[in-house]
């Protein structure tokens, strides 16, 4: 627990620990099902018994959950399926204990409206994008906040020194939240999640992971998973996650989930001219992706995407070699080996890398347009 802050949900650990110690039969396993919720950028979670330990989601039932409590059904047809995809290691319970990644069925067992996995993982496994092995990287950022919502580690009647000395910074009066930035790390790293690395951002207490080199569905389910992770950690501390895109008004910068995108031919000798190509297929569809790069249509995206604050103007759309304020960046270091990966510096960060990922490939592999 934070002790700077009064928090009247917070409990005593220790003796949580004493109930954690307790011996777990080894013929029972505890598995927590976890989905995304009505608002498509939070997430829910309940856990079951079960009385073997899963190696794939296949082995796993299916289960239901109240729709109407999630804003995913009405009251008179509140049953909604959940269906695993995808299990990971358990950092909390340890031992064989379960974290399963579900997808959302309706009561005709079609998709659910929020299901966009299911129509993500479509397009990723058409025999055209498989054959050219895509590969995404993305670098989730967020900001702790105190459950009072103000900015973890700000004076509470004033505002912490101008931005600079916080990227990537090191100290107390110049980084906020640490521990639950390493806290975070080890249990994705337990969990299997491809977490890549970390760093403090430019806004005090805004912080980064990355996740990824994935190769097509996997970015999404490791993205979603680092996103409960951090939840979870962060609830252990008594402190609040936001991926709200511009989490303090005024001269502050805002947050993003860039993502990081190739193909074979991209990292192949020659490829710049292949990145090149999917660049120019993205700008022709710009305002489809800027609707899709958010929960909210784009609305969110409009407080960022401002053309300052290393953003690009949501109305526009550039790229250029090392330019933060582009659309998209081609890094250097691409651009002298002429080849690699490209940067979308659009999705917001509370944005759905199922959907950021499925437009991604749709446009520039799959050809589609409006």
């Amino acid at each position: 627990m934070n002790p700077t802050l009064h928090n009247p949900a917070g409990t005593n650990k220790t003796v949580l620990d004493r109930f954690l110690a307790i011996p777990q039969p080894d013929d029972k396993v505890q598995a927590m099902y976890i989905w995304i919720d009505g608002s498509r950028e939070h997430l829910r979670c309940k856990t079951r018994t079960l009385d073997f330990e899963p190696t794939s989601p296949d082995q796993l039932p299916e289960w239901n959950f109240d729709g109407s409590s999630t804003n995913q059904a009405t009251g008179h047809d509140s049953d909604v399926y959940i269906r695993p995809v995808a299990i990971f290691r358990d950092p909390f319970r340890l031992g064989k204990n379960k974290l399963v990644l579900c997808e959302t069925y309706g009561a005709d067992k079609k998709p659910h409206p929020t299901n966009s996995r299911h129509s993500c993982n479509l397009a990723m496994q058409d025999p055209k994008v498989k054959a050219l092995v895509p590969w995404f990287g993305i670098e989730q950022e967020y900001t702790l906040l105190d459950l009072d919502g103000r900015p973890f580690g700000w004076p509470k009647n004033g505002f912490p020194g101008p931005q600079g000395p916080y990227y990537c910074g090191v100290g107390a009066d110049r980084v906020f939240g640490r521990d639950v930035k390493e806290a975070h790390y080890r249990a994705c790293l337990y969990a299997g999640v491809k977490i890549a690395g970390t760093n403090a951002e430019v806004l005090p207490s805004q912080w980064e992971f990355q996740v990824g080199p994935c190769e097509g569905i996997d970015v999404g389910d490791h993205l979603w998973m680092a996103r409960f992770l951090l939840h979870r950690v962060a609830e252990e501390f008594g402190i609040v996650v936001t991926l709200d895109p511009k989490p303090v008004t005024g001269s502050w910068n805002g947050s993003g989930a860039h993502t990081n995108y190739s193909t074979e031919p991209m990292r192949n000798e020659g490829g710049l001219d292949h990145i090149v190509a999917a660049i120019e297929k993205l700008k022709v569809r710009h305002a489809t992706h800027i609707r899709g790069y958010d929960p909210h249509n784009g609305e969110d995206n409009k407080r960022r995407l401002c053309g300052a604050f290393e953003t690009s103007s949501i109305n526009s759309f550039s790229y250029g070699v090392a330019n933060r304020g582009a659309s998209v960046r081609i890094p250097r270091h691409v651009g002298e080996d002429k080849c690699g990966y490209l940067e979308d510096r659009r999705p917001a960060s509370n944005c759905d890398p199922y959907v950021v990922s499925g437009l991604i490939v749709r446009t520039t592999i799959l050809d589609e347009s409006d």
